[in-house]
């Protein structure tokens, strides 16, 4: 059980955290033909629109609902009714993902009561599906508003059936927000080599993986997850849950549906590979193929041969509570310290990470710890890059958003292989963080050495 301390801070003055609306757009995205329509002002979806730019490095279908200071006071039902109107017409959409902002959830809009009233003014827009999410900035990061989106889509577009269906291939599975794109593409390879097939729900490994499309520009995403894939969900053999911030989402599920569960707080490490690996086994009635036994086989040789970088390494995390507790197990499980945990917000997983402690607050924070507790290297997103530089410590850029790098929303973090390269990755940072101690040379030979230079030297006169 860790100890978790709450900063007392006014203020946030170097922040970790990343905003509910944008974690729930993001799940939004990994839905095939879906327009994510914020609530809000516009320039809360610009600059959430440029996040998601620079992490993924493609064009991103988001629109606003443009809130000004006269609909602010007044009221903005009749810009949420004209936004949707206007998003259905032009760009025919199979669902409309409506997320909420700040300003919004201060205002006390009633977003169900706003969707009510497009209903009955447009009907001819009735066979698009509107998912409302409320995901207010002030409470809440990127991940549980990924987790709300989640939930949100699983009950407007998920029918009830209440009956299991063994001898089906089809496995569902629930991505957090930890996720990159290239963990579900190993994802789904891991999931069909025992012969299933994998529904991910979202799956932005399908629409955010970077790839060229021969349609060309779409003003809505490209991939995903279709919602008639998404409403098969209840025919599924079981559902594999990866992430505790998808706790509610999964018993929703199981509740609609009558499919059994099986769930993984993460996918990186032998123990949380092992895991996955023989529930796949269990449920497909196969053993695991030579390939995967030969995965694990290197990712343990991985771990003899980085043992001696990594053993008792201090190491400082800083990420929502998923992934901080997904890479702090795995370093662990590695030999390393870990000597700072800070999560952006406050979950009930925390408690239970296998921590001393773990901090929320925010970067300010981190660095402090970091440097009290002598990290050796730092974990965290894109802008801890200056306070590495400032504790000259390496960082390993992870979470969201990562836009000083090149392709590291394509990384593969999970499974036996990517375990294994993000082992090397790790090892190489400390490797090459490491200083040489300096040879010790005594004061009093320098300075015998000096009285030698002075007596062998030639006096002028």
């Amino acid at each position: 059980m860790a100890k978790v301390t709450l900063s007392t801070k006014a203020l946030a003055v170097d922040p970790l955290k990343v905003s509910q609306p944008v974690g729930a757009s993001l799940a939004f995205m990994g839905l095939a033909d879906c327009m994510p329509l914020e609530h809000g002002a516009r320039g809360c979806t610009a600059f959430n629109k440029l996040f998601f730019m620079r992490h993924f490095r493609e064009p991103i279908a988001l629109q606003t609902t443009a809130m000004d200071h006269i609909a602010t006071v007044l009221g903005a039902d009749a810009n949420i009714i004209e936004a949707l109107a206007t998003v259905a017409k032009r760009n025919k959409p199979e669902v409309i993902g409506l997320v909420t902002t700040g300003l919004p959830e201060t205002q006390g809009a009633d977003i169900a009561g706003a969707l009510r009233a497009f209903r009955e003014d447009y009907p001819e827009h009735a066979h698009i599906a509107v998912v409302p999410v409320n995901s207010t900035d002030t409470l809440g990061c990127l991940e549980s508003g990924f987790a709300l989106a989640l939930e949100a889509i699983i009950a407007a577009l998920t029918p009830e059936k209440h009956r299991a269906h063994p001898a089906s291939r089809q496995v569902t599975v629930l991505a957090s927000a930890m996720l990159t794109p290239a963990d579900l593409e190993a994802i789904r390879e891991w999931i069909a080599a025992f012969g299933l097939a994998p529904l991910l729900i979202p799956d932005i490994g399908d629409s955010l993986d970077g790839h060229l499309s021969e349609e060309g520009y779409s003003a809505l995403t490209c991939g995903g997850v279709s919602r008639a894939a998404i409403a098969r969900a209840g025919v599924s053999r079981a559902t594999f849950v990866i992430g505790p911030s998808l706790a509610r989402a999964a018993d929703l599920l199981r509740k609609r549906t009558g499919v059994p569960d099986y769930r993984f707080a993460g996918l990186m490490g032998l123990d949380d590979c092992d895991a996955f690996t023989q529930t796949l086994s269990a449920v497909s009635g196969r053993p695991a193929p030579e390939f995967i036994e030969r995965q694990r086989a290197q990712l343990q040789d991985a771990m003899v041969d980085c043992h001696f970088h990594l053993g008792n390494a201090p190491v400082a995390l800083a990420a929502d509570s998923d992934l901080l507790g997904s890479f702090g197990c795995f370093l662990q499980e590695c030999g390393a310290k870990i000597v700072a945990a800070l999560a952006s917000a406050p979950t009930p997983r925390l408690a239970n990470l296998p921590f001393a402690e773990v901090h929320v607050g925010d970067l300010e924070d981190f660095e402090r710890l970091a440097a009290h507790h002598g990290a050796r290297l730092l974990l965290a997103n894109s802008h801890g890059d200056e306070i590495a530089r400032r504790l000259d410590a390496p960082l390993l850029r992870i979470g969201f958003p990562l836009y000083d790098e090149i392709g590291a929303h394509a990384k593969t973090r999970v499974g036996y292989r990517g375990s294994r390269a993000t082992l090397f990755e790790i090892a190489n940072l400390l490797l090459r963080g490491h200083r040489e101690i300096p040879p010790y040379r005594s004061i009093f030979w320098q300075g015998g050495a000096r009285e030698a230079e002075q007596v062998a030297a030639p006096v002028v006169r």
